[in-house]
């Protein structure tokens, strides 16, 4: 036995991925993803922990609450198997610009996982000064394009205190308190705009919070992504996109 398939067989209220997504987890490597974070790092542990002592099925269903750092709302039942699935997804296509500009905003990118690969992948080289964050330099791919800078750093909400003002800011880490953290450091500090991965749940839970700290969390765009596109990460990479593509070139002449 070499690999352990996990699959969302059903889910409940908000969930990141929808039943029937599956990837593959192995001794040291994963294909697909069952939605990222907290979830999928509990779920790829137990995976490996069924490898090591050759147990080939297992069912769980788990809360996506304050258990695994999340605040969806809703739940999901995995099963644990040796059955093969097909978990690849299409890679994101890149956009391109409308037209041919001098102009390069910035756009810091927060986090490393499947929905910021996608995003780097889909997103055009030349449209933005792109910054990469993540809190481990190990959670980056071993490739990354030359026009992408690497960040890592271990607080980055106390990176986010410093960011540039006018640049525009994806949120889409491994932690949910690692997001709410980077959102109010941007609050602070000034950005063009804040687009957050997540549910309507979360940004009304996140918005409770935010206004519970004196900030006012009317300029985070939650979610992010067009839901008619799907969940994959390529899909919300490619929604993602073409919207803040044309939030910010919408005032650019041709």
């Amino acid at each position: 036995m070499s690999a352990i398939y996990v699959e969302v067989t059903a889910t409940r209220g908000s969930a990141p991925r929808d039943a029937g997504t599956a990837m593959r987890v192995t001794a040291k490597d994963c294909e697909g993803t069952i939605g990222g974070g907290a979830l999928e790092y509990r779920a790829i542990a137990n995976a490996r922990r069924m490898l090591a002592l050759g147990h080939a099925e297992q069912t769980e269903t788990l809360p996506l609450g304050p258990g695994l750092g999340q605040c969806c709302g809703g739940a999901v039942t995995l099963r644990y198997g040796t059955q093969t699935r097909q978990t690849g997804v299409p890679p994101a296509r890149r956009l391109e610009l409308p037209y041919a500009t001098g102009h390069q905003p910035a756009l810091w990118i927060w986090g490393a996982g499947h929905v910021g690969r996608a995003v780097v992948q889909c997103c055009p080289p030349e449209a933005f000064d792109m910054t990469w964050i993540d809190s481990s330099a190990e959670r980056f791919p071993d490739a990354t394009p030359a026009h992408i800078t690497r960040l890592p750093t271990a607080d980055m909400a106390r990176l986010a205190a410093s960011a540039p003002p006018a640049a525009h800011h994806l949120i889409f880490t491994y932690s949910h308190d690692i997001d709410l953290a980077i959102c109010a450091a941007l609050l602070q500090r000034g950005a063009a705009s804040i687009g957050l991965i997540g549910s309507n749940t979360k940004r009304v839970r996140f918005s409770r919070r935010l206004r519970a700290l004196g900030l006012d969390p009317a300029r985070i765009i939650c979610p992010i992504g067009d839901k008619t596109l799907g969940k994959a990460p390529h899909q919300i990479a490619h929604g993602t996109i073409a919207a803040l593509l044309t939030l910010t070139y919408r005032e650019i002449p041709a």
